[in-house]
């Protein structure tokens, strides 16, 4: 009741109204798209890459998460372990583990399949995360990594470390 009050002004202005209760999100995006022609064509998909820290809690925006943990941890590298997955030491650690470059291969492989089909649904946004258990050095790198074969195949893409500077 309040709600509908507050709106009253705005309704009154209204040239056209909808009731949406009845729709489903895919439905009142279509109906949009229909009736104002606006086209998905125009707005290029996002892609945002977090990586994360487990030990923090999964990122609730994530559509898609990844976990890391398996791959050796340069955390235990006492010449690594200050750094992140950003700088080349853990980056050339990583890839020398035979382990990543096969995770990162799947990982390619799949995100080249299930990318288009949510283009093709009609997301606007997608968010993948990758977590490690702090979340400073593999997921980091994995996140780069991915990004990296994202935008190289022509996608807009974000990428955010969360929890990199966490203690």
């Amino acid at each position: 009741r309040e709600e509908k009050e507050a709106l009253r002004p705005i309704r009154k202005m209204a040239d056209r109204l909808l009731d949406t209760s009845g729709y489903t999100v895919h439905q009142l995006r279509d109906y949009i798209r229909e009736q104002y022609d606006v086209r998905a064509e125009g707005t290029p998909m996002v892609i945002s890459v977090t990586s994360f820290g487990y030990k923090y809690g999964v990122p609730s925006e994530a559509d898609l998460v990844f976990d890391a943990r398996f791959l050796p941890n340069p955390n235990f590298v006492p010449a690594l372990k200050p750094l992140t997955g950003s700088h080349a030491p853990v980056i050339r650690y990583m890839k020398r583990q035979r382990e990543t470059a096969r995770f990162l291969k799947k990982l390619d492989d799949f995100l080249t399949y299930v990318v288009p089909q949510y283009v093709r649904e009609g997301k606007s946004y997608l968010t993948l995360g990758i977590g490690c258990t702090g979340g400073r050095h593999r997921s980091v790198m994995i996140a780069n990594a991915i990004a990296d074969r994202l935008s190289e195949k022509g996608y807009t893409v974000k990428v955010r470390h969360r929890d990199v500077n966490q203690a």
